[in-house]
């Protein structure tokens, strides 16, 4: 089987000891995710975090935007680089998939508006509102985990929402074929989330805190967006 290019645009670098020291970075992530899956890719990490982008979007055959703790409302220095990459992307039809802040980035970077909102913790529904042929196994409703103080509130024109949940009315949009995004995370272990949740209970409110306790007992469906994911990079898993 012909392994997929899938390059992985990385907008973290968590240096903590909480959880950069305890859990693998989001890259790897993402490639625990795919790897349970038959289908295997040839992976390359670009570190967009330090401005590192690909300079062809023909270097890979496909592209995915990871999350991050930081906010496209804050002024980063990697921030241009990526929306431009983000354009070309879009330019040239090339599978683009966004992730929380990836999500977010893509909106931004193709004129939709991203706003600070309440903070949306734990396990939620996502409802699709569209399907589409790379939905395989095909369902409407997945769990994902969700952690974000940021939302999409605009979409770009001529893009169109496909996804909602109960935290977030634009939970995921896509553009044309090629691009897909969601505000929820498949890549989030159950460990992972109540590692970040202890991490950052601190700028939390009480009742924060106990939303996302509550939702930390439903089960997720990572494995069904993977394979969702992998149908629509063009593979089969």
């Amino acid at each position: 089987m012909k392994r997929l290019k899938l390059g992985i645009l990385q907008v973290n670098h968590d240096r903590s000891v909480e959880v950069g020291d305890a859990f693998p970075d989001d890259a790897h992530r993402f490639r625990d995710l795919f790897d349970a899956q038959e289908q295997r890719f040839d992976y390359r990490v670009y570190m967009t975090v330090g401005g590192e982008v690909p300079q062809d979007v023909d270097e890979q055959d496909a592209y995915l935007i990871t999350g991050s703790p930081e906010s496209i409302l804050h002024e980063l220095a990697f921030l241009d680089p990526l929306y431009d990459f983000i354009r070309r992307a879009d330019a040239a039809a090339k599978p683009l998939l966004g992730v929380c802040f990836g999500h977010q980035a893509i909106a931004a970077a193709l004129g939709g508006t991203v706003e600070q909102s309440d903070w949306n913790i734990g396990v939620e529904t996502h409802t699709f509102l569209e399907h589409f042929d790379w939905m395989q196994p095909a369902q409407e409703d997945v769990n994902l985990h969700s952690f974000h103080h940021d939302t999409v509130t605009v979409l770009p024109e001529g893009c169109r929402r496909i996804a909602e949940s109960p935290g977030c009315v634009n939970a995921g949009f896509a553009k044309g074929d090629h691009i897909i995004t969601t505000q929820g995370h498949p890549e989030f272990t159950d460990r992972f989330m109540a590692g970040i949740l202890e991490a950052t209970k601190h700028v939390l409110s009480a009742t924060e805190v106990e939303v996302a306790e509550a939702r930390a007992g439903m089960s997720s469906d990572g494995e069904v967006f993977a394979a969702w994911a992998t149908r629509f990079f063009g593979g089969t898993p």
